[in-house]
């Protein structure tokens, strides 16, 4: 008989497996209507996120409270949901004509609602993604509030410890606490998380705003709040889906919403029969590469152009950033920022017809005949990539099909060799589980970018199911493997699917339409302490997001 061989998994295979759970599980609660984070439905959800243990949440896996991931996950969801026991999924069903204020998270463009003490509503209008990222974050708050519970709870009866009882004392202030008062609630706030009182006082602030100074008190006090009384009281959280939502996901409402009315400004200004670009980057970088210099080169005499890119990206340049705006204007821009669609991607029109050359950073420019249009978007979010795009190229009321020149895409991404600020240049898409793959030819090179101070990486790109869903062992697998894999980001391969089934397969586009990539390192999540929740870009970030914009432009507008 012949002997059976031992076959184990890799950690890299093991993870794999672990997120290909959680999205079936995920779609199943979706099409169940409800579930209980904390209940047996939700078991099998907790249990792939602690087999995965994404680099994002940190020490996830540990007894201890996790500080940097806590904060990471906050920021992305809205003020007062860990006071929340229900917590409704919606789409846009109407919210925004009622008196309940919309709550947007600073991380994410989302509008929330709190409906009453209890409940909190979440607009998902930008498809299954943004389900997905939001249930993930959500297991991983009620992982942690379980966390605070099994330190604080002394018995099934009620009783807590002495550090609670101090917590919930100064967290009841009305007032702000003093530098004394904070100091001792950290304390007794340090032991309940497992933390040292200098780990906690270092992140106390990052959590605070003007209006809640003490929120990280607040915050831990309600999420273990919550998970006591589901032991006391039998008292369970709850997320639901209403039924709206379920009924609309996957049908690109939103995304048909916002290209049409693209369509109609284009058609209103005379612009549908001109050579189209469309450009997926930010509301800012396009402007200023073309209008900047111009507009402030006397306000800031003898700078570089960088300075003045720096300068307009600082947070209280407002009045340069107007100014700027206001001549772009002036000179054929068209701004729409979305108020309807509900896909929160504003846009930007270009004329280049209107734009006098010799007033712009780009004096040699040739654009023909037939002048350009810029249709510039801001960033999408995962799979609702494919939704705005998808519907963006199809032709205008059926007929009038769009002669789109190129597509050019500039983001931010998670880098695997190199660092913050680096610059990657893609040349394929793999799709995160699934057989997916997409090559094309990039019309950027890493050459390009050469001599520019800035690290510049070539290879294929991941894009990834959610970046709070990697860990070091799957990274370093597409990375080290005959993949090859240089970054990963959440975008990219529903961006070329839908530029090749609308070029290659509807004809609805040019068949040769050229397609652009690029992309600035945000993290390197195989660095230790590097992942998306050790800080923000700061100025880092605008040297090249502003190369590639330029280098996106100058093939645009034929400058050699």
């Amino acid at each position: 008989m012949k002997e059976m061989k031992n076959i184990s998994r890799s950690r890299a295979q093991e993870s794999s497996a672990a997120i290909e759970k959680m999205y079936i599980t995920m779609r199943h609660l979706f099409n169940r209507g409800f579930y209980k984070p904390m209940g047996v439905s939700g078991d099998t959800l907790r249990e792939a996120l602690l087999a995965l243990r994404p680099e994002i949440y940190g020490n996830i896996g540990e007894e201890k409270v996790e500080l940097n991931g806590l904060l990471y996950v906050i920021e992305r969801l809205p003020t007062g949901i860990e006071e929340c026991r229900f917590i409704n999924l919606t789409s846009d069903e109407g919210y925004s004509k009622s008196h309940f204020q919309a709550i947007v998270p600073p991380k994410r463009k989302r509008n929330c609602y709190r409906i009453d003490e209890e409940q909190m509503n979440v607009e998902i209008t930008r498809g299954r993604s943004d389900i997905y990222d939001i249930l993930t974050h959500l297991t991983f708050i009620f992982i942690e509030s379980h966390k605070i519970r099994n330190r604080v709870l002394l018995d099934d009866g009620g009783e807590v410890s002495r550090d609670w009882q101090k917590l919930e004392l100064a967290v009841s202030q009305k007032k702000k606490l003093t530098q004394i008062e904070k100091e001792k609630a950290v304390s007794h706030a340090a032991n309940i998380l497992g933390r040292t009182f200098i780990e906690v006082l270092d992140i106390y602030d990052a959590f605070g705003s003007e209006l809640s100074p003490d929120r990280f008190l607040h915050v831990i006090y309600w999420l273990g709040k919550l998970a006591i009384e589901e032991i006391t009281d039998d008292n369970k959280r709850t997320i639901t889906f209403s039924p709206i939502l379920r009924e609309r996901l996957g049908h690109h409402i939103h995304g048909e919403i916002w290209a049409t009315n693209i369509k109609e400004v284009l058609k209103e200004n005379k612009l549908l029969d001109r050579p189209i670009h469309i450009i997926s980057a930010n509301m800012h970088s396009v402007m200023n590469s073309i209008f900047a210099t111009t507009v402030l080169k006397t306000q800031f005499k003898d700078k570089s152009d960088f300075f003045i890119y720096e300068e307009l990206s600082k947070s209280g340049a407002y009045e340069v950033r107007d100014k700027v705006a206001e001549f772009a204007k002036q000179h054929g821009m068209i701004s729409l920022p979305d108020a309807a669609s509900g896909t929160n991607i504003d846009v930007q029109i270009f004329d280049t017809a209107k734009i006098d050359w010799a007033k712009s950073s780009f004096p040699t420019a040739k654009t023909g005949d037939k002048k350009p249009v810029l249709i510039v978007m801001d960033y999408a979010f995962g799979e609702q990539a494919y939704e705005t795009i998808d519907e963006l190229l199809k032709p205008f009321k059926k007929d009038t099909l769009l002669n789109v020149e190129s597509v050019s895409i500039m983001g931010k991404a998670g880098i695997l060799q190199g660092g913050k600020g680096d610059i990657m240049i893609p040349t394929a898409h793999i799709n995160e589980g699934t057989a997916d793959n997409y090559f094309f030819n990039n019309e950027l090179t890493g050459a390009m970018f050469k001599d520019n101070d800035i690290p510049v990486f070539e290879g294929p790109m991941v894009t990834v199911l959610g970046t709070s869903l990697q860990n070091k062992d799957l990274l370093k697998f597409f990375h080290e493997s005959t993949w090859g894999v240089i970054g990963l980001e959440m975008e990219g391969s529903y961006y070329q699917k839908a530029i090749q089934s609308a070029s290659k397969i509807r004809k609805s586009i040019p068949q040769d339409v050229k397609v652009r990539y690029a992309y600035y390192a945000s993290d390197n999540p195989l660095e230790t302490g590097s992942t998306l929740a050790s800080g923000g870009l700061g100025t880092t970030g605008v040297k090249p997001t502003y190369l590639i914009t330029i280098k996106i432009l100058e093939q645009i507008f034929n400058v050699k």
